[in-house]
C-alpha cells in the first residue's frame, strides 16, 4: 500500500508545487512507483509535468464530485514511473458543490482509496490555502511535507498551518504526521537566508529536512519546458537537492536500498 503525502503551505511562492512535482520525479527516478496528484485549481503540477490544462477534459474534479474512477484520468508523463492525475480550473468551485455533501472532508480520501494499492507513493500538490480541498488532502494523506521559504517573512502563516493540520490530525485523520518541514528557495549568498535556516531549525528541531533546496534557475525554468528538473538537467544543484530530498525521505520510510543510496 502506497504511502501518501500532501506537500501544504497556505503561503504562496514558496516552492510548493515545485517540491511536489520534483519529489515526485525524484521518487521515481529511485524506482518507485509515483502517483502525482494536482489538487490545486492553478493546475499547474499538471503543466509542469508537460500537459495542458485547457486540453484536460476531465480531472480530480469529476473524481471528487462526479465519482468518476480515478483509473480512467490518470496519464502517464514522459518520467518513467511517474503518473499523473490532473486538474482544471473547475476545481475552483468543487468547494461549493461539496459543502452539503456529508463527510465532505473525506471525499478526497474516497478516490484515493481506489488506487493506492497501486503506487509506492502519491503526492498531492495542495492549493494555497487552507479551503476545504486542502483539508481534503490533508485527511487523505498519512503525512504532509511543508515548505518554508528562506526569506524574511518564512515563518509567516507556518503557525496557521500547523494548527489547521492540528484539528485535522484530531478531527478528521488522527494518523496524519508531518513529514517534515522543507526550506526552500535557499541563497548561501544572503545572511538573512542563513538566519532563517538557523530559526527554523531551532524552533522545529528534527522537524526539519536535513536536505536544503537551493535558489536555482533551472528549477524556475523547468516548468516552461513542462519537464521535472531531472529530466531538464540533471546535473544541476536543483536536481540534486530533489533527489536527495527523495533518498531522505525512502531512508526515513526504511525504503532506502543499496541502489537508491548511489
Amino acid at each position: 500500500m502506497g504511502k501518501v503525502i500532501a506537500v501544504a503551505n497556505q503561503k504562496g511562492g514558496v516552492g510548493k508545487t515545485t517540491t511536489a512535482i520534483n519529489l515526485s520525479a525524484g521518487l521515481a527516478v529511485l524506482e518507485k512507483k509515483t502517483l502525482l496528484i494536482d489538487a490545486d485549481p492553478q493546475a499547474n503540477a499538471t503543466s509542469g509535468v508537460g500537459f495542458d490544462p485547457q486540453n484536460i477534459k476531465t480531472s480530480i474534479y469529476e473524481c471528487i464530485v462526479d465519482n468518476i474512477d480515478p483509473h480512467s484520468i490518470i496519464l502517464k508523463t514522459s518520467t518513467p514511473n511517474l503518473d499523473l492525475l490532473p486538474a482544471h480550473i473547475d476545481l475552483v468551485g468543487a468547494e461549493i458543490e461539496m459543502i452539503n455533501l456529508p463527510n465532505r472532508e473525506k471525499m478526497m480520501q474516497k478516490v484515493i482509496e481506489k488506487i493506492k494499492d497501486e503506487y509506492d507513493f502519491i503526492i498531492i500538490d495542495c492549493s494555497p490555502s487552507l479551503g476545504l480541498i486542502t483539508v481534503n488532502s490533508l485527511t487523505a494523506s498519512d503525512s504532509v511535507i511543508v515548505p518554508v521559504q528562506c526569506e524574511y517573512f518564512a515563518l509567516e502563516g507556518l503557525g496557521k498551518l500547523l494548527n489547521t493540520i492540528r484539528i485535522v490530525q484530531t478531527r478528521l485523520n488522527t494518523a496524519l504526521e508531518i513529514e517534515g518541514i522543507l526550506l526552500t528557495m535557499y541563497d548561501s549568498r544572503l545572511r538573512l537566508a542563513k538566519q532563517v535556516v538557523e530559526d527554523v531549525r531551532s524552533h522545529f528541531h528534527h522537524m526539519v529536512f536535513d536536505t536544503i533546496i537551493y535558489r536555482n534557475t533551472k528549477l524556475g525554468e523547468a516548468p516552461s519546458f513542462g519537464e521535472t528538473i531531472i529530466m531538464h538537467d540533471a546535473n544541476c544543484s536543483g536536481s540534486i537537492n530533489y533527489l536527495n530530498l527523495s533518498r531522505e525521505i525512502l531512508q526515513k520510510n526504511n525504503l532506502l536500498t543499496k541502489k537508491t543510496k548511489a
